[in-house]
């Protein structure tokens, strides 16, 4: 997306969920090393609790594109996960 991007992160056991997206904006910006901010300052949470609400997420995120009317389909959108091959696993403790 030209203007945001989805992600399903688990952190680790030891770090927090806001910790984590703290890392990511910390070094993106780092590395970007803009004098403009990029990021708002919040981030939208949905805890997933199951597989049925990973597999939604995953469609949602990788249909996003389409929605947008930024790609045909979703494989064909050069940013993102639908199509180039296999996610990292799902936690174990969504698996029914």
């Amino acid at each position: 997306m030209p203007d945001h991007f989805h992600a399903l992160i688990t952190p680790a056991h030891d770090v927090s969920l806001e910790k984590t997206v703290q890392f990511i904006k910390g070094g993106f910006s780092f590395r970007l090393k803009s004098k403009f901010d990029v990021w708002t300052r919040s981030f939208n949470e949905t805890q997933i609790l199951d597989e049925e609400k990973f597999l939604t997420c995953v469609r949602y995120i990788e249909d996003n594109p389409v929605h947008e009317r930024l790609a045909q389909t979703p494989e064909v959108y050069p940013y993102t996960s639908a199509g180039r091959g296999p996610l990292d696993p799902m936690p174990l403790h969504l698996r029914a």
